[in-house]
């Protein structure tokens, strides 16, 4: 016998997920062509890590200027201790700690010792890492492991250690630096891509676990970046056919991208952005003969260096 009542609530329901899904859609694409104004940022007390050089600095300074408390973690102690110098410098309030975030107990340690000498951690970005550049026949297993533990597992690690308190308050920013090599695949980057399409799952799904609680975390947001070539000495040989359509971007300008997206609390940016949805989206459309076809006429990528 046909469950009538059964079959029309489904159909109801069927009907309300599309009118949700079409919402989301329009509010998304809206968002998209006019991002909501940017949140401030003085109040808030802010882990970065990787801040003895690179974009982790040039972040690190100017979420200072915005004042907010900087948490500076590095494994460099002395680059770290210049990073925070030079906020003082600016009157900005910033702290400074030596960290290796492969160490998951001492990630858990920092995180209680920056509880009680600074307090509650309500912006965490993710931004240590490294990029081993060759073929992966020629990387070496130490090579690979440091990497995903420094890539992937450092995430998890904070992520663990700071998630808590943010769930408590129903309040944080996590934000994660993935790659365009997190959204295609290139050469001599194999390792190193598998790593950055790690962080962009992680992330995903980390956001997905947290909307699915019951306890309604929509106070914690997220944020993934997809740079392409940043000049921070990562990438020593990049390969650029049409230099003036994609061209390397300096540290500063690339944090400048990433503050800005952070306060707008936009969910995955590319730098640059108009890289986003041409390939998130164009690209992983095609097949996959075409795709490689598309690459090749580009002609862009990193050469092999040790």
């Amino acid at each position: 016998m046909v469950d009538i009542q059964g079959a029309i609530s489904l159909l109801f329901e069927f009907l309300w997920t599309l009118i949700k899904v079409n919402y989301e859609t329009i509010r998304g694409m809206w968002r998209a062509l006019v991002p909501p104004d940017p949140k401030d940022v003085k109040n808030d007390i802010i882990f970065i890590t990787g801040t003895g050089h690179g974009i982790g600095r040039e972040m690190a300074l100017r979420f200072a200027r915005l004042g907010g408390t900087i948490v500076c973690v590095d494994i460099n102690a002395s680059s770290n201790e210049e990073t925070v110098k030079l906020i003082k410098q600016e009157k900005g309030k910033a702290h400074s700690y030596q960290c290796d975030v492969t160490d998951r107990s001492a990630v858990m340690q920092l995180a209680e010792r920056v509880g009680r000498e600074v307090g509650d951690v309500s912006i965490l970005i993710n931004n240590a890492g490294i990029m081993p550049c060759k073929p992966v026949l020629q990387q070496t297993e130490q090579e690979i492991r440091l990497m995903n533990d420094i890539n992937i597992n450092a995430n998890l690690w904070t992520i663990q250690a700071f998630l808590p308190s943010m769930i408590a308050r129903n309040y944080g920013h996590i934000v994660a630096m993935s790659s365009m090599a997190g959204l295609i695949g290139l050469s001599n980057l194999v390792p190193y891509c598998g790593s950055k399409f790690a962080v962009r799952g992680i992330m995903e799904a980390l956001a997905v676990e947290l909307k699915d609680d019951p306890r309604e975390l929509n106070g914690i947001k997220f944020t993934t970046i997809c740079p392409y070539i940043v000049d921070t000495g990562l990438c020593k040989k990049p390969r650029i056919r049409f230099q003036n359509l994609m061209k390397v971007v300096n540290a500063g300008e690339a944090a400048d991208i990433i503050v800005d997206a952070v306060r707008r609390e936009i969910t995955e940016i590319t730098i640059p952005s108009e890289l986003h949805f041409l390939i998130r989206y164009i690209h992983r459309l095609m097949p996959f003969p075409a795709a490689c076809a598309w690459s090749a006429f580009v002609n862009t990528g990193v050469d092999p260096h040790d």
